[in-house]
């Protein structure tokens, strides 16, 4: 299993647990915990960014399969590394604006609704996952642009 599948796999275990315990609590006591909600929302964040990088190096992202895989080898080859330069970009900007928040979130003492814990915290792990979906991304892209059509790694 790779990290990301992991750090995947945990973040989801952890919300339905909390999102559980939650709906209990409200079915007996008809209160509420108001920290799940912004557990869960950063944790789907978490989920869908691992789950992002997992898909980069597998080389299983969303595209148009009839336009990408239509052609001969080198037109393949071309959008493949393109898609991979596009996404790699992508990230890389989504990283860099990341960095931005997390430490205006930091110099300004920002805090979170619920918990009150400092934002920057949430923002820095962002921050690496982003950078990991990019670097998965870049390494699938170059091994393509290769012409190695085994980028396709482990399967979860």
């Amino acid at each position: 299993m790779t990290p990301e599948a992991l750090i995947a796999t945990l973040a989801m275990a952890i919300i339905v647990v909390i999102t559980v315990a939650n709906v209990l609590v409200r079915y007996f006591t008809n209160g509420s915990f108001a920290w799940t909600e912004e557990i869960s929302v950063y944790l789907m964040v978490v989920v869908t960014l691992a789950g992002s990088a997992f898909a980069a190096m597998q080389d299983r992202h969303v595209r148009l399969s009839a336009v990408v895989e239509s052609g001969p080898p080198a037109r393949r080859q071309r959008l493949a590394f393109l898609s991979a330069a596009t996404a790699t970009t992508l990230y890389i900007v989504l990283t860099v604006l990341l960095v931005r928040l997390g430490y205006e979130e930091f110099i300004y003492g920002e805090t979170s609704v619920a918990l009150g814990l400092p934002r920057w915290w949430y923002t820095t792990t962002l921050v690496a996952l982003c950078a990991t979906v990019a670097a998965r991304t870049a390494v699938w892209g170059l091994r393509r642009a290769r012409g190695d059509e085994s980028t396709t790694g482990p399967s979860a």
